[in-house]
């Protein structure tokens, strides 16, 4: 699966988000920080929409 991550640097670091996956979002002082937030939020995400999608 190919997601899109796009970082824009603002003041005091960084934001990072994922266009195709809603959600899943981060902040962090260097981008290398908030490569691995994304990383993680990216999985937190995923995972949480597995669960619902079972429940349902």
């Amino acid at each position: 699966m190919k997601l899109t991550r796009v970082f824009k640097r603002v003041r005091g670091g960084y934001i990072g988000f994922v266009e195709e996956l809603p959600g899943a979002n981060t902040q962090g002082r260097t981008l290398s920080e908030t490569r691995a937030n994304l990383k993680e939020a990216i999985a937190l995400v995923l995972e949480t929409n597995r669960t619902l999608a079972k429940e349902s």
